[in-house]
């Protein structure tokens, strides 16, 4: 990974500062932003000059086709403090790869890496006293892109808009989880866009997540839209179960996304000796699993939360509790990953990103 450090970046530092009025020890994941924010625009049929500014409103032309043909696309990352005041990533490169692969989808110029890479690193060293060193914080990081020009013809549009927005944030608990196994509605289908981090993907699940909200469930698992006999994913991240001592997840494809902190696991499990099968898993299986007692774990894994346990599920109509584990896998990934991406133990995988102020 080259970075061209001759890039121009124009900054204009915020006359003043709002990290003196933030509760660090009471924050809402997503709600708190820093002080500033990086702008960079397409236009003429290449990447303008990087631009950050202080954080605040921007303008657009309510014609934008982003608000009529949904032409937009994100990432979500994080960045850590070690004992020596010095700036992680965890497997930025990855985040960068998937961006562009989701712009491809959507029809959207890719981002350059040395771009990416100077303007993330020059934000986050104006920023770097919003990332706190104590256990369990770190700098949330939305890179996003969206669809500026105006018009409302049915076509891709020819400017764009990349960002990128930091919020400072806490160990992630979303309390007692447990899903539903969907039955009727559908995240992704075959030959779409279910791969891509693109906005519709998480309008589209909304509102089935409500209805299992309202039924008494946190999240929802995905299943095929052909058959809802084979499950994907759960709720906005991918899926672990642990069917004895073996691990076991749905392949990759185009209705599943490709989570990094998934491949993360994967590639802990191998080094650790624990079995993991990539392969379709049925819900059928899974129910089996659950009445001989064989089925011991479950687990979403994406970045906001690093790994969430599920506790039960529901499968037409009938609700499965799973075993209390004290020191499972999902706890044992969590602290393996977590402690690598707060340089508290070795990174033997090269995943973590030194960045330069």
């Amino acid at each position: 990974m080259s970075v061209d450090n001759k890039m121009a970046i124009q900054i204009q530092k915020s006359d003043t500062t709002k990290i003196s009025e933030i509760d660090f020890n009471n924050l809402s994941f997503g709600n708190v932003f820093t002080d500033h924010m990086l702008e960079c625009d397409y236009r003429d049929g290449k990447w303008q000059t990087i631009h950050i500014r202080p954080y605040g409103p921007i303008s657009m032309d309510p014609s934008a086709k982003v608000f009529h043909y949904g032409q937009a696309i994100f990432e979500g990352m994080k960045a850590y403090k070690d004992t020596e005041d010095a700036i992680w990533l965890f497997r930025p490169d990855e985040n960068h790869k998937r961006l562009n692969k989701s712009a491809v989808r959507l029809a959207i110029p890719e981002f350059p890496e040395d771009s990416f890479f100077k303007g993330l690193e020059a934000l986050l060293s104006l920023e770097k006293d919003w990332i706190q060193k104590k256990e369990g914080s770190s700098l949330y990081i939305r890179p996003f892109v969206i669809a500026t020009e105006k018009g409302v013809s049915a076509s891709p549009a020819k400017e764009y808009k990349f960002m990128i927005i930091l919020s400072p944030a806490q160990s992630y608990y979303s309390g007692e989880v447990r899903v539903l196994f969907a039955d009727k509605y559908s995240r992704s289908a075959s030959g779409g866009v279910g791969f891509a981090k693109c906005a519709g993907n998480y309008a589209g699940q909304f509102y089935p997540t409500k209805l299992a909200n309202d039924s008494g469930y946190q999240q929802v698992v995905w299943t095929d839209a052909s058959t809802h006999e084979n499950l994907e994913e759960a709720g906005t991240m991918n899926v672990f179960f642990r069917i004895g001592d073996k691990l076991v997840t749905a392949p990759t494809s185009d209705r599943i996304l490709d989570g990094v902190t998934r491949k993360s696991i994967l590639t802990l499990a191998a080094s650790e000796g624990i079995v993991c099968e990539v392969r379709t898993i049925s819900v059928y299986e899974i129910e089996e699993a659950a009445k001989n007692g064989t089925l011991l774990e479950m687990f979403g894994a994406g970045t906001a939360a690093v790994v969430n346990p599920i506790l039960g599920f529901s499968f037409n109509g009938q609700d499965y509790e799973l075993p209390t584990i004290e020191s499972g896998y999902a706890s044992f990934f969590k602290d393996k990953i977590t402690s690598i991406q707060t340089k508290n133990s070795e990174d033997k995988f090269g995943w973590t990103y030194k960045v330069r102020e």
